[in-house]
């Protein structure tokens, strides 16, 4: 599995949304536009200019299905195009009040509706365009329109018109419940992952800086390390003490070890890009990165339960991987070096993994900000380890949870993705 980019994808605009919303909301309107011309002529027998309604609900018809295609056809939706789709609407909606007695019609309540969604999703200037434009036509309305044949003054009539009334506020009230909760959702989900992009933006700088004085620090420490090298070389031909050439032998390994990562450091910063590893069995990686952990920690003590299918299945070997799985092995053995457990679960999609140690355990503001920025409560320590960790990891498009262990120290589980190839 190659690592993923968590890059936040917000292609589909909150407008391309909510004018998909729009779209879904208008072919509503228009059923319930045929509805009430039917109702209105076979049951309460008023003569309605029946041909001129049709065109302008057929030009509706084919405005929307222009919509689906606009949305279907990609691309971002910007406020001006929504402007311009809600003042369709308002002109639609005039010239069917038109038709239909003008301003004395009772739905002539649906005038909020654009008012409302435009207040909801658009600046306030495109706000003020569409009331603006709305105030004007229900002016026009008010002297200019074509009567409905029906006695205002008769108890029928009057009914009728408290009857349209009810029904074009309940209509009203629906859609602004619907559309305004679903368009304020959708700007909170929006904002949650522009707040992802900004957070991951931030870890990637933090990243750069670390990665840039790494490089700096492995330059430096090239020459030290050298001389390091070349002293334990002396020390050890010219003391005879078995004891001390023991320790200088074990001082010589560390100064190897140390000047192999180095050699390693300049070779990914120079060539290897990450995911670049091979794909192996994910029992045998963990075999590797125990005995490479094991080699810096010979004196830690640590127990393991591996379980999962056979064979296992593939996962990306890459060597920064490791490197995140022992600096947690690390954080565990400092918290306590003789009581670390890892324990590991897989199937053909998924390792789980859980590494326990019997140390102190979180505090309340580690909980807060460990694994989103370096952090340490270890009085020698940086806090890297386990920030550089969770961001390897979160690449790879796996995950890393810290809680407290029952009984005192802390559990951290791990989720990675696994492959068949």
């Amino acid at each position: 599995m190659m690592p993923k980019d968590t890059t936040a994808d917000i292609a589909k605009t909150a407008e391309y949304i909510n004018l998909h919303r729009l779209f879904m909301l208008r072919n509503i309107a228009i059923m319930g536009q045929l509805v009430a011309v039917y109702v209105t002529q076979i049951y309460l027998h008023i003569p309605l200019p029946v041909l001129s309604i049709s065109l302008v609900i057929f030009t509706l018809a084919l405005f929307n299905l222009f919509t689906i295609f606009r949305l279907r056809w990609g691309g971002k939706v910007t406020q001006l195009e929504f402007l311009l789709q809600l003042l369709v609407d308002v002109l639609v909606l005039t010239a069917l009040l038109y038709l239909t007695g003008g301003a004395t019609n009772p739905f002539v309540l649906m005038f909020l509706l654009p008012v409302i969604i435009a207040t909801a999703v658009l600046s306030p200037r495109y706000t003020w365009v569409i009331t603006l434009v709305t105030a004007l036509c229900y002016s026009l309305l008010m002297w200019k329109y074509t009567p409905l044949p029906m006695e205002h003054h008769s108890d029928n009539g009057f009914s009728q018109h408290v009857l349209g009334m009810w029904v074009s506020f309940v209509v009203s009230a629906a859609v602004t419940a619907y559309f305004v909760v679903a368009m304020r959702r959708t700007l909170q989900s929006k904002q949650h992952e522009l707040n992802a992009a900004r957070e991951k933006q931030l870890r990637d700088e933090q990243l750069v800086v670390l990665g840039t004085l790494a490089a700096s620090t492995a330059h430096e420490m090239g020459t030290p390390l050298g001389t390091m090298h070349l002293l334990s070389d002396e020390l050890k031909e010219t003391v005879d003490d078995p004891a001390a050439q023991a320790i200088i032998t074990t001082l010589k390994e560390q100064v190897t070890r140390c000047k192999d990562a180095l050699a390693n450091l300049s070779s990914a910063a120079g060539s290897v890009q990450l995911g670049g590893g091979n794909i192996v069995a994910v029992d045998d990686f963990l075999h590797e990165v125990l005995n490479e952990w094991q080699q810096s920690r010979p004196t830690a003590q640590i127990d393991t339960d591996w379980q999962g299918n056979k064979p296992a299945p593939g996962i990306l070997a890459d060597r920064t991987l490791s490197q995140a799985l022992c600096n947690i092995l690390d954080n565990a053995a400092d918290a306590s070096s003789d009581d670390v457990q890892w324990l590991a679960n897989w199937d053909t999609n998924c390792l789980t993994m859980e590494i326990n140690d019997r140390g102190n355990g979180l505090s309340s503001d580690a909980e807060q900000i460990v694994g989103n920025r370096p952090y340490s409560e270890k009085g020698d320590g940086m806090g890297l380890g386990l920030f550089l960790a969770d961001s390897i990891i979160n690449r790879f498009g796996g995950d890393v949870r810290l809680a407290n262990r029952d009984g005192g120290g802390v559990t951290t589980r791990i989720h990675l993705p696994l492959t068949d190839g």
